[in-house]
């Protein structure tokens, strides 16, 4: 799992959601299987379930659009039986998470909506910039997100903003 992964990952059980990461499949007769999904996510209470790619390539449009239909076509064919015995929403919202991209001008890819690592970060700031460290730390089991809330908190000693 790389960084990106592992920080969405993160984010969205910190939020709630059950999560599984990197989850092969589509098993194969003679072994391997047909493709992973990076994230999955279901909250319960709001009934949400969505499947998120992060991405930090630097490839074409073209080129996106190819490896995220496999994705996401995969994701709507196996995510049901991902979490078994909860009843899922039928809608999976689909986002292809991207590093170095802009959705200016893009606003979709393979169906799923893109979304830039800085609206990611925009998000997460937005929540953590005012839980103190000292009376509401994001749990150790984080150690991205605790270490956003810990730059979040510090960010004015530091010199990154006035």
């Amino acid at each position: 799992m790389n960084h990106l992964e592992q920080l969405v990952s993160e984010w969205y059980e910190y939020r709630g959601y059950f999560v599984r990461r990197n989850v092969q499949v589509g098993p194969r007769p003679k072994g391997g299987y047909e493709c992973e999904l990076d994230v999955v996510a279901f909250h319960p209470t709001f009934h949400h379930l969505v499947h998120i790619e992060p991405s930090m390539d630097a490839h074409s449009w073209a080129k996106r659009e190819e490896r995220y239909t496999k994705k996401f076509e995969a994701g709507r064919k196996y995510i049901p039986a991902l979490f078994e015995g909860l009843n899922l929403p039928t809608n999976i919202e689909q986002i292809a998470l991207l590093g170095f991209a802009s959705n200016a001008n893009v606003k979709t890819l393979a169906g799923g909506r893109v979304m830039t690592t800085s609206e990611l970060f925009i998000e997460m700031v937005a929540e953590l910039s005012s839980k103190k460290v000292s009376s509401a730390a994001v749990p150790e089991q984080y150690p991205l997100l605790r270490t956003i809330q810990f730059a979040c908190e510090h960010r004015v000693s530091a010199g990154w903003c006035q």
